[in-house]
């Protein structure tokens, strides 16, 4: 989702518009929110195409369309206004992915999730045939999936069966790949619901093979194949699911069966409220875009909810949380010069060499509400600066330059904007919250400068803001995993207690909701949510009714002082179960206002800790330098500078690295990969010559290569690389692969490290 405009309504038809959905040649989609809290996407045609007679006598049929169509799998119209300055027409907003995405993102679906699929559209359609009406537009961008079951959207093209189009007879209605031969001639006025079969048929053949059945290419060769050839349905195995999608793609628009007749002839059940019916990587890509939905402003709560608990899955079912166990390259140190924490262009002198500077910069919140944070991490990246630089066949000297943003999103847009206007920065790591990251994002994609953060943990970014952006650590929806796990996967608790308090912010309440809407999903748990307002101060009969609805364990989301409160009003009950609260509660003002009450609380952190065997080294490291242990985030932080300097290692001297990382911080071990080989193994050359560390190599032959900044951010998604805190691999859209998190307990009055937390066995 895209913020508003300038030039956008705040309001329309009584929603408040949280922000652009998508936009066209005729409209703008925003999402919006009516006063009792129901969101909508609301279409919104340009004033231009307002005042034309025929555009807005097709909107009003779009609108008496999309309202004479009632089926739980098409997307309900909620409102419209036809006839005002600027017309709209309201939907239900449905925020799960559309089935182009799915497939794009996570593969083909399996034969069940295909025939399910077919079974609910084809009932769709029904609906619509029956309205006397025909979708004329059935395609997998057109398909939004849920958990239990898809919806048909977008009835824009849609018209009566035996209406005249207000188009010219030879115009091509719908989308080349998924229309009908009928349509692919030109015949949009005679084009009837055998069309929207053959439509649901391609539609079920692109998501069981991941491709179109008539290819794709050039439009006029697209519709030919569609008029002419046979569908490509290689690679689908079952055979009733074959049969089905021949039926449907027959030429004769009389052999194919009627919607209602596929509905029949398709023998798998239903959803019913279940998940079972999609493969676990989409369940967890409709569940990310569930709660990504909170990332939204405006949804503070008034007075307390009881959410509903999701349906309950028939068995017991986990998603495989896994992570890339692939050997990375260390390359990393520790910096010797400071640059000015202050938002100048001016840098040090750096050498008079009149070679270029190869500079990792730091953006971080050092003197704001996160300065703690922030400051660890810049003691992190440069301690790894330090490491790098201490070798001595090193292919160049890393420069760490720090910038702070003091947690301000204004300043940090600002800070984005220097570090990219300074051309010898190659990488940025950073920013430190989540509000400073969303703002910092437009300037370091505009100049595709790497841009990786540890700490900010959105569920949501602007998307057109994430060309050069990783999120080197698991969202506050992805915790929501680990939590489950730890409470669920013992067979003392069988429902959890879900307390989300508003005084935690937005942060808070997504980790509560996702892990809410997680339970019945990863495990054969239950849950039982409460919601209450920001400052709400007595949180006891709270408690007391959430251990009256037999709660075996409590998760609380929100801040130290209601987790304080909350430990205090449990210790007044019966409840003997677990309680586990996310990072952002292991505040000293947790321990001091809980007292005794915090003895065993749990949290599930995003960071590993000073304690940990695989930092033991880095603890030391930083003790000598630094004269105290490391704080929250400067392993993750030292990581992620490993990760970079790994990277540019391998565009230097044109190779790949492919090497596991020492773990010594005096850098007396070179790792395989960076001090003496490329990916291949050979010795290194460059244009010929004999390799940087040879005895007489020339001046030429040891200068390594420069890289671009769009191949460092390639490099870097390309290279996994393993760290003291977690294996950092990227997915396609630059996002962390897998959820691994640390596990803390209360123990006679301090905090203490117990280890990873626990991922789900099969």
């Amino acid at each position: 989702m895209d913020e508003l405009r300038p030039s956008d309504p705040s309001h329309i038809g009584g929603h408040r518009l949280l922000g652009r959905l998508g936009a066209g040649g005729m409209g703008v989609v925003y999402l919006g929110r009516t006063e009792a809290g129901a969101l909508a996407a609301i279409k919104v045609i340009l004033p231009e195409y307002a005042g034309d007679d025929d555009f807005r006598t097709r909107f009003r049929r779009e609108v008496a369309a999309a309202r004479s169509v009632h089926s739980p799998w098409a997307v309900p119209v909620t409102g419209a206004e036809t006839e005002g300055e600027r017309p709209w027409l309201a939907t239900a907003f449905v925020p799960g992915p559309a089935l182009s995405d799915a497939v794009a993102r996570r593969g083909p679906l399996p034969a069940r999730s295909v025939k399910v699929l077919g079974r609910l559209l084809s009932r769709a359609l029904t609906a619509v045939h029956e309205a006397g009406l025909v979708h004329r537009d059935v395609k997998p961008g057109n398909v939004l999936l849920t958990a239990d079951g898809p919806r048909l959207i977008d009835f824009g093209i849609a018209r009566a069966a035996d209406a005249t189009a207000l188009t010219t007879t030879d115009l091509v209605v719908g989308t080349p790949g998924f229309l009908s031969p009928e349509q692919a001639t030109g015949g949009g006025t005679t084009a009837g619901p055998a069309s929207d079969v053959f439509s649901l048929g391609c539609l079920l053949a692109y998501a069981a093979t991941g491709r179109p059945p008539f290819g794709s290419g050039a439009v006029d060769a697209l519709l030919y194949r569609t008029v002419h050839d046979r569908p490509d349905l290689g690679g689908i195995d079952d055979a009733e699911l074959r049969t089905l999608l021949t039926a449907c793609l027959a030429k004769d628009p009389g052999e194919r069966p009627t919607a209602a007749q596929l509905d029949a002839r398709i023998a798998e059940d239903v959803p019913g409220g279940s998940v079972e019916w999609l493969p676990e990587d989409v369940v967890r890509l409709i569940a990310d875009r569930s709660a990504a939905m909170l990332a939204l402003p405006d949804i503070d709560a008034t007075v307390a909810e009881e959410p509903v608990a999701p349906a309950r899955p028939d068995r017991r079912r986990f998603l495989l949380l896994t992570s890339v166990a692939a050997v990375g390259l260390a390359g990393t140190a520790y910096a010797a010069v400071q640059v000015a924490g202050e938002d100048t262009e001016d840098a040090p002198k750096r050498g008079g060499s009149g070679e270029r500077d190869w500079i990792i910069g730091v953006h971080a919140d050092l003197t704001g509400p996160q300065a703690a944070w922030g400051k660890a991490q810049e003691r992190g990246v440069r301690l790894a600066v330090e490491r790098f630089n201490s070798r001595g066949n090193k292919p160049f000297t890393l420069i760490v330059k720090a910038l702070d943003d003091r947690g301000d999103a204004a300043r940090s847009a600002r800070v984005a904007e220097l570090f990219a206007r300074d051309p010898d920065v190659l990488a940025v790591i950073g920013p430190t919250g989540d509000a400073a990251t969303g703002a910092a994002l437009p300037a370091y994609d505009e100049a595709m400068l790497a841009v990786l953060t540890v700490s900010s943990l959105a569920m949501a970014y602007a998307p057109r803001s994430k060309k050069s952006f990783f999120q080197a650590a698991p969202s506050w929806g992805a915790l929501s995993a680990p939590i489950v796990n730890r409470l669920l996967l013992r067979p003392d608790v069988e429902r959890l207690g879900v307390l989300m308090d508003r005084s935690g912010g937005q942060s808070a309440y997504q980790v509560g909701y996702a892990t809410n809407l997680m339970t019945p999903t990863l495990t054969t748990g239950t849950t039982y949510p409460r919601v209450v307002p920001a400052g709400t101060r007595d949180l006891a009969p709270v408690i007391e009714d959430m251990v009256a609805h037999r709660s075996d364990a409590i998760f609380y989301a929100g801040d130290a002082a209601g987790a304080a409160r909350t430990a205090v009003a449990l210790a007044g009950t019966s409840f003997k179960g677990p309680c586990i609260a996310q990072h952002t509660v292991m505040e000293p003002d947790f321990l001091a206002a809980a007292g005794a009450a915090a003895t065993g609380w749990e949290f599930i952190s995003p960071y590993t800790d000073a304690s940990a065997p695989a930092a033991k080294e880095f603890t030391a490291a930083h003790r000598a330098r630094f004269g105290a242990e490391p704080a929250p985030w400067a392993a993750e932080a030292y990581d992620v500078a490993g990760l970079v300097a790994q990277a540019l290692v391998a565009l230097a001297r044109g190779g790949k690295a492919t090497g596991k990382p020492t773990g010594k911080p005096d850098g007396t071990e070179g790792p395989e990969g960076t001090e003496g080989k490329q990916a291949s193994g050979k010795p290194e050359e460059a244009e010929g010559k004999k390799a940087s560390g040879s005895t007489g190599a020339s001046p030429e032959a040891r200068r390594p290569v420069r890289p671009g900044r769009a191949a460092v951010v390639a490099e870097i998604a390309a290279s996994p690389y393993e760290g003291i805190s977690r294996t950092y691999a990227f997915d396609k859209r630059q996002a962390l692969v897998g959820q691994d998190a640390h596990l803390y307990r209360v123990e006679n009055g301090r905090y203490r490290y117990l280890g990873a937390a626990p991922k789900p066995t099969t």
